[in-house]
């Protein structure tokens, strides 16, 4: 775990005031930004888990609240408005010179796969990716994916109904499958593996890629 010395710094965006909750390694090598949902906050277990695993091994995370968020607003803006925001923190991001991995969980994954190329993001990490949305396969997302134009890994659930992992077409990213998994990474109590097992699936995988990025 990732010791206590956190810290929140606010950044003014176009969009608005964001907020990232830094999680330092103590000797970095990499920074990995996550942003969240369109539903939720950084509270997230797979984000929270991230924040607490990766610091030992050389990643600081960068826990990133977008403006709508830190405003109290419980409906998240167009995308547009999303990636303004994203745009406006990744000078505090970059700002101690290591490589940046662009991450986030749905609409969050979503955001880093558009605007991973132009930020010069050395990755992205799309936990939950929304595929689709529920019972709408023919409402594909997947250009956002295939167009992330950087190393890209994505995790999802088993069962996750935003599309889970066999609906995702071929392309050059690595999937990670976290089994029986929903879109927050929740599994069922009758599934043959805990949550607590299913969140170690989350680490470990993300764990054992940042370290191939250097």
């Amino acid at each position: 775990m990732s010791p206590t010395n956190t810290r929140i710094q606010t950044v003014e965006t176009d969009a608005g005031t964001a907020r990232i909750t830094w999680h330092p390694a103590p000797q970095p090598r990499l920074v990995l930004a996550v942003s969240h949902g369109a539903g939720g906050g950084i509270e997230a277990r797979d984000l929270q888990a991230l924040a607490g695993e990766l610091p030992a091994h050389g990643v600081t995370v960068a826990l990133v609240e977008q403006p709508w968020r830190v405003a109290g607003k419980k409906v998240a803006p167009a995308p547009k408005t999303l990636d303004v925001g994203w745009r406006g923190i990744w000078p505090a991001l970059a700002k101690a010179g290591l490589p940046v991995i662009a991450g986030g969980r749905s609409a969050g994954a979503r955001v880093a796969c558009r605007t991973a190329g132009e930020l010069g993001a050395v990755a992205v990490l799309a936990l939950s990716f929304p595929l689709h949305p529920p019972g709408k396969p023919e409402k594909s997302r997947a250009d956002e994916l295939l167009g992330a134009g950087v190393l890209t890994l994505v995790v999802q659930g088993g069962n996750d109904p935003f599309g889970k992992p066999d609906e995702f077409p071929a392309g050059e990213y690595e999937l990670a499958e976290v089994p029986y998994g929903d879109h927050g990474f929740a599994v069922p109590k009758r599934a043959p593996i805990g949550q607590e097992e299913a969140v170690a699936v989350i680490t470990g995988r993300v764990v054992g890629w940042t370290a191939s990025l250097g």
